[in-house]
Order: C-alpha cells, then sequence, then structure tokens
C-alpha cells in the first residue's frame, strides 16, 4: 500500500469542484483511492495577524532582548519585546495580538519584560505548531498585507489528506494524478501550473551516453550554474512540504521534491564539480562500491542500475544518490536529472539493498515516460526563481523502441453490461475515457477501442475498462441485483472440505486453537527445526526473518509458542492445516511441490487449571490420544501404526512414526532438549505432523449385523521382553483370535517386583463373541490357547502368575 499525502488547498488549484471536503474525501474513497486520515495542517490558534518590524532597539536591562516598533494594521505601531536574533526592521512576521490564544492555550497577556511593557508577542513557525523546531521568527513574503489574519495568509485553515493506494495505481501519486481523477469524479475543468521550457542562458552541458537502454529509455539533464546557497526556500514551497509529510533542508532538494509531490516525476541533482567525463547510463560492475546519501555502502551487483561517471558509479538509479556527489553547501553549479526508468528493471532492487525511497516507490509502479521534460522545466523554472542561477540547454538520450508502448483496448457494450448490470449510454462512456485522458479511436453499437494514455500503467484488458466505467459512473449508481447461475457441485472438493472441517471440529473439542502462520519463515530457525531439507529461498523477501518458504508447518507454531510464551501464556495447543514447499529434486530449478498437512504443538498443563484435577503436564500418550482422535475419522484407525523411531530435532525415545500400509504419513514426539534449550523454553514441548492426504483416505462404512448372543471376556497377563511393543502383541492377537475377537484392550502395564529386568507385564482384555450361536468354554479354552501359544511361539511370552 502506498501513502500519497498532500494538502487541499493545493488539489483545488489545480481543480476546485463545489464539494466540502467531507465530499471530496468519500468520493475518492468510493473511486478506490481510499482516504486513510484527514488532518488539519496546523493547530488551533486565533488573534495573529501579519506585523511589520518598524524599528529594533536594545533593551536597556537585558542583552539577548530587543525593543520592536511593530505595525499590524491598527493604527499606531505597537511596543513588543522580542528575543529572536533573527528580529531585524522591514521584515514581516506574524504578531500575536492582545488577547491571542496560541496553540498549548497560551494566552497573550500585557507583560512587563525586565521593566519594559509589552503589547504583544512575535511569533515563531513552533510556537504557531507549524513546526517542530525554529531557529527565529517566522519571517513572511515581503507582499504580505500587514494587519491581514496570519491564518487567511497561511491558509491555514487548510486539511492534509493521506490517501493509501494500491499498487496498480502509481499514477495518483502526485497532486497531478489526483487532480485528474477529482476532475474525471466532478466533470470539472484540470488546470495545472503553466509549465513552459526555460531559455538557456549558459551553453555548458555534459557528455551522455546509455548503454543500458531497456532499463533506461530516456535520460534528460541540465546544468544550472551559480546557483545561491545562501538563500531560503519560499515559505509557499516550505508549507506545501511540510504538509506532505516532508521537512525543508535546501532550495534545491527542496524543488525536486516539490516536483515529486506535484508531478509525480522523481528527479535527482548532481553536484557538477564532483562530476568527471560526463553521465553514463549502465548495469554496475561486479565488485563496484557506492556511498549512498545516508551513509550506507553497498557492494554492487551486476544487476544493478546505476549512474556513473567516467570514475565510477554516483548513484543507484531511481532510488538513491551517492555521497561523493551530493549537493552540499560550497556547491554552486550542479546537474539537474530526469529520467524514466523501466519498472521491471527497478523492480525489488531497493529492498534487495534493504532501501526503500519516495523515487523507488514510484519507479517500481510506473512514472509516466512523458513525463521527464515537462519535470525538468518545471524543477529548473522554481530554482532559477529562488536561487538564481544559469541553465544550459536539455540534454537527451532517447531509445524509443524501449519506451512502453500502449496497445488498443477493445470493450464490448454487451460486456458492459452484462458486468455491471446496467446500459449506460455511449457518450457517457466515451466521455468518462476522454475524462480520464484516454483517446477514443472507435466507438459504435458494439462498443469502442481506446488508447490508454502513458500514465495509467494499469489498463491493459477489458475488465479493467469496465472498472473504470463503473469507478467514475460511482458504484453507488450500480443497481443491486440478484446473483443468478447454475450451482455445479464438485463432490470430491466437497468430501475435501468436509473432512478438514471435521479435523478441525476435532481438535478444537479437544482443547486446540487453530493458528495461520507465514509461509515465509526464518532460515535459521527452520535449520533447526527441519534439518537436511533444502530450503526454498526467496527473491526479494520481506524481512531477514521471513526469507524462506517453509518445508514444513512446526517453524510457524514455535515462533507463535515463543510469542505466547514472552506474554505469559504457559499452556499451549495450537494446530494448523497448511501448505509446505518442497523441491522434487536437489537442484534449484527443480520444480517446486506444495503439500498439505496439519500440524499441532502442545506445551504445559494436561488441563486447564481447576480444583478438581491436578497440575500434571501433558505427556507423549496425551498428542498421541488427540491424533488417535483424528485417524478415528477416517473410519480406518486400526491400518494406522505408531512405530518407535528417531527423528533429528525431536526426543530420543519419546518420538515416533505414523504409517498405514508402510507409507509413512507423519511423525509425533518431544522437542529435543537441545533444540528446547538453544529456543530458551523451559518443559517438554509436543509436536506432531500429518499429511492430510492420509486423514481424507476415509473408509466406506460397512454393515455388520449385531450378534444377540452374549460376550465373553478373558484378560490375560503375559510377561514379555521390554523390547517387544504393545502394538505387535495387538496384531498377534488380532490374527490368532480371528472374527469372534469383538474386542482388544490393553489394560495394564507393570514393572518392578516380581517381575525380572529387562521384561514386562502387559495386561490385556479379550472380548470374545459369535455372531450365530453361543460361545462355549471349550471355545474360549481354545481361542485363548492358540493366542498363548503363538505369543509364547513369537514373543516368548509367559503367563504371569
Amino acid at each position: 500500500m502506498g501513502i500519497m499525502k498532500f494538502s487541499e488547498h493545493w488539489l483545488r488549484e489545480w481543480v476546485d469542484p463545489p464539494i466540502s471536503t467531507a465530499q471530496l474525501s468519500a468520493q475518492l474513497t468510493m473511486a478506490g483511492l481510499e482516504v486513510d486520515a484527514v488532518t488539519p495542517v496546523a493547530a488551533a490558534f486565533n488573534n495573529v495577524v501579519v506585523g511589520q518590524v518598524v524599528s529594533v532597539g536594545p533593551h536597556p536591562e537585558a542583552d539577548r532582548l530587543q525593543i520592536c516598533r511593530v505595525d499590524v494594521g491598527r493604527g499606531e505601531a505597537l511596543q513588543i519585546v522580542c528575543g529572536a536574533k533573527n528580529v531585524r526592521a522591514g521584515m514581516k512576521v506574524p504578531a500575536a495580538l492582545i488577547g491571542a490564544v496560541l496553540p498549548g492555550d497560551l494566552t497573550i497577556k500585557p507583560a512587563k519584560l525586565r521593566g519594559v511593557e509589552s503589547s504583544g508577542m512575535l511569533c515563531s513557525a513552533k510556537e504557531l505548531g507549524l513546526a517542530e523546531q525554529s531557529d527565529g521568527l517566522l519571517p513572511l513574503s515581503d507582499d504580505a498585507p500587514v494587519g491581514d489574519d496570519i491564518r487567511r495568509h497561511l491558509q491555514l485553515d487548510d486539511v492534509s489528506l493521506e490517501l493509501g493506494l494500491t499498487p496498480n495505481r502509481s499514477d495518483c501519486l502526485s497532486v497531478a494524478g489526483i487532480a485528474r481523477e477529482v476532475g474525471a469524479l466532478n466533470r470539472s475543468m484540470v488546470q495545472g501550473p503553466a509549465i513552459s521550457a526555460v531559455v538557456p542562458q549558459c551553453d555548458q552541458t555534459l557528455p551522455l551516453r546509455i548503454e543500458a537502454p531497456q532499463a533506461c529509455p530516456r535520460y534528460l539533464g541540465r546544468v544550472i550554474r551559480g546557483i545561491r546557497r545562501d538563500v531560503q526556500s519560499p515559505l509557499w514551497l516550505r508549507e506545501r512540504l511540510r504538509r506532505s509529510g516532508l521537512r525543508s533542508i535546501d532550495p534545491v532538494v527542496d524543488v525536486t521534491n516539490y516536483v515529486l509531490l506535484e508531478l509525480g516525476q522523481p528527479m535527482h541533482a548532481f553536484d557538477l564539480a564532483m562530476l568527471q567525463d560526463g553521465i553514463v547510463v549502465r548495469m554496475a560492475r561486479p565488485g563496484e562500491t557506492l556511498t549512498l546519501l545516508d551513509g550506507q555502502t553497498l557492494t554492487l551487483r551486476d544487476d544493478t542500475l546505476v549512474i556513473a561517471d567516467g570514475r565510477g558509479p554516483l548513484a543507484l538509479a531511481g532510488i538513491m544518490g551517492g555521497q561523493a556527489s551530493a549537493v552540499s553547501d560550497s556547491t554552486d553549479s550542479i546537474f539537474l536529472e530526469s529520467a524514466f526508468f523501466a519498472p521491471a528493471a527497478l523492480a525489488g532492487k531497493a529492498r534487495s539493498y534493504g532501501l526503500h525511497t519516495d523515487s523507488s516507490h514510484r519507479f517500481e509502479r510506473g512514472v509516466d515516460p512523458e513525463l521527464p521534460r515537462r519535470a525538468l522545466e518545471r524543477a529548473t523554472r522554481l530554482l532559477c526563481d529562488i536561487t538564481g542561477g544559469q541553465p544550459g540547454p536539455v540534454i537527451e538520450q532517447l531509445e524509443p523502441t524501449a519506451l512502453p508502448q500502449r496497445a488498443a483496448i477493445g470493450l464490448r457494450a454487451a460486456r458492459l453490461k452484462r458486468l455491471l448490470g446496467i446500459e449506460l449510454p455511449g457518450a457517457e462512456v466515451s466521455g468518462i475515457f476522454e475524462r480520464l485522458g484516454l483517446t477514443v479511436l472507435e466507438q459504435d453499437a458494439e462498443g469502442w477501442r481506446v488508447v490508454p494514455p502513458s500514465f495509467r500503467f494499469d489498463l491493459a484488458i477489458e475488465a479493467d475498462l469496465i472498472e473504470e466505467v463503473a469507478r467514475i459512473h460511482g458504484y453507488h449508481q450500480v443497481p443491486e441485483t440478484r446473483a443468478r447461475g447454475e450451482v455445479q457441485l464438485d463432490a470430491a472438493r466437497n468430501l475435501q472440505r468436509e473432512q478438514q472441517r471435521r479435523v478441525r471440529q476435532c481438535l478444537v473439542d479437544r482443547g486446540y486453537q487453530e493458528v495461520v502462520t507465514y509461509s515465509f519463515v526464518d532460515p535459521v530457525l527452520q535449520g533447526r527445526l527441519v534439518p537436511g531439507v533444502d530450503s526454498i529461498a526467496l527473491a526479494n523477501p520481506i524481512s531477514a526473518d521471513m526469507a524462506v518458504m517453509r518445508t514444513s508447518l512446526w517453524p510457524g507454531l514455535v515462533q507463535a509458542l515463543l510469542y505466547n510464551l514472552n506474554r505469559q501464556q504457559g499452556r499451549i495447543r495450537f494446530f494448523e492445516i497448511g501448505v509446505k514447499f518442497l523441491r522434487q529434486r536437489a537442484d534449484i530449478h527443480a520444480d517446486i511441490s506444495e503439500e498439505k498437512v496439519l500440524a499441532g504443538l502442545v506445551r504445559g498443563a494436561r488441563m486447564p487449571e481447576q480444583w478438581g484435577s491436578g497440575h500434571d503436564d501433558s505427556d507423549f500418550f496425551d498428542v498421541k490420544g488427540d491424533i488417535e482422535a483424528l485417524l478415528t475419522l477416517t473410519g480406518n484407525s486400526a491400518q494406522f501404526r505408531f512405530e518407535r523411531a528417531e527423528h533429528p530435532v525431536l526426543h530420543p525415545g519419546l518420538s515416533a512414526r505414523i504409517t498405514i500400509e508402510g507409507r509413512d504419513v507423519g511423525w509425533c514426539g518431544a522437542l529435543h532438549p537441545q533444540q528446547a534449550a538453544e529456543l530458551d523454553v523451559d518443559g517438554n514441548v509436543w509436536l506432531f505432523e500429518l499429511v492430510m492426504t492420509g486423514l481424507q483416505q476415509q473408509a466406506v462404512p460397512r454393515f455388520a449385523e449385531l450378534s444377540r448372543f452374549p460376550a465373553i471376556r478373558r484378560d490375560l497377563a503375559l510377561i514379555v521382553a521390554e523390547a517387544v511393543t504393545a502394538q505387535q502383541i495387538e496384531d498377534c492377537v488380532r490374527a490368532v483370535a480371528g472374527e469372534r475377537l469383538r474386542d482388544y484392550r490393553l489394560f495394564d502395564v507393570y514393572r518392578g517386583k516380581g517381575i525380572e529386568n529387562g521384561r514386562k507385564s502387559l495386561a490385556i482384555g479379550l472380548t470374545l463373541q459369535d455372531v450365530s450361536r453361543t460361545l462355549t468354554d471349550a471355545d474360549v479354552e481354545s481361542i485363548v490357547g492358540r493366542v498363548l501359544e503363538a505369543m509364547q511361539d513369537r514373543f516368548g511370552a509367559t503367563l504371569r502368575e
């Protein structure tokens, strides 16, 4: 989102429709230029007028005070004691009269300063709330009418509008662009300042060469000699910059900033004395360095466009100038640059160097390629009016074939009617296009063919033109109609969505909270939690800690854990359903695959704090139980296996691989103590991750007859080796007992007195039942005998006495 801040009075000098500030704001917002803020340009104060200092005399009792006679247009001059260093006879300044109330609720009263009467106060910009710091009184222009209200004179009953612009509307990053929009919306005439060619007063030029015409098809510049550095930008210009959120620096910088805001053209001025052998626009050479205006020294890449001279790079083209060629207090001659840089050549370059400037923001989105000459003439005129100077002739290098070519776009009248739901007169649609600066080539009953203006990079297809018609005609004038269409159901997709809904609901019911984390993660954290997997690096990351695509959902969940722990949240139960990104091969040019997974994280107490339960922490079997509840949703939970296995970031002995039919579908376990220590996390952190395709393979329910005959339960206590798992015992029992086994339960595990070291006792319950008859004792004993025999043969199991 781009920010454009400007003064309403400045805008109304370009276009002044008969609407209020509130209506203007609403109108811009409804047209897609959202107004984020409307703020007064000055704090409230009153009874301050333009005063002219008639005379200045010393104070008899204070060296730092002076006695001034000030004409305020009220007859006799007032005597005002002043301590400002820049006060002088003849200057015009803001004068606060008796009874004036200044910002901060300061009321001006008659006073005696070191024994001398003072009937008012001469004001600085800070005292009027126009600046954070001031060095002396605020000097006014010589033509300021004495006695005029200062708010009226400085147009302080004004507001600054701040727009939040979408990236496609770079044409509105200027007062001129916004004026075009307001004019089109209100059918008002747009009248900007007259810009004419400045007559050269010297013949000095510089050699200019473009070596990268695709990146810079147009480059203009001119020498301006003999500028004065002892002058200040006029108050009107400083005020417009202030109301647009920029600070006044010096006339050269102020003028380039002013033209940037007014016309939307970024410009740069070089100290002419620091240039050698002319200007070359080229790509940087590997290993070249450049110290920027902000003091950073960059090592340049060969894909970076630079402005250079015979010695090396002078500036990052369209981004920031270099320190060595910057305009300084000793500069008396400059080379003023105005160029068009292709958006594709600059896209992401500033961010790749950790930079973002007003210039790069505009060039990346697109600046009018026809604007540089007008902007150069405008800046030249302003600079010469303020600082004097002798401008030289404009020099230009142009590669017409590399400039953006605007192709004609067709708009079908039937398509316009279908999408908007209304039929607009052809003349109205043509009028909208013309007010927006489009050239209408053809218009007939079938539609229109138009050519977008050079400043509208966002207009390329028919849908763009329909959007423009809707914006300018007014969304509020498009009638509401009920959408009609055939509904087509995708059964497979709906089944997947339903299964994901059931998974979410199951985890929420078990006390989890769903989170959504970024797909971009910290490469260091991902390297810890997913070692050995090649991460996919982003070409232009948002920040250093969001520089790679996630290869697991664990990094995002762990970051969420750390965030919550830092805010005294000790009991955490998170889950996320999202996509992880993997290369199909080790080759960096290999295709990238996306895999949807479910991941979870648990830390802290098993139950929320309450009087009826203990304070035991969650353990492996709590998490395993949650996963088993999810697997039950498939209707095929018996086919899933939890196998003891080691994972590089999970605690050895407290981790398991989850499989189905020999295929891996997930992991669960405790975060490795070493990883927990590096993350400064106390206590066990339990993690799990499951491939969603494993949860979406649902077994088809089948009818099974309920037995009318009684069931019989037999409990067995088996002593087996420690290495034998409960799953192996269950698999063996189910295979031997066959269809008559209705239920299997492991209800006790015992180690200790009476059991040899290296062995354990597993107590299991077998529920047996037949669908056709009542089982006899002989039937039951036969099944139990086969089970015990199989246990002894496979695992060396014995019955516990």
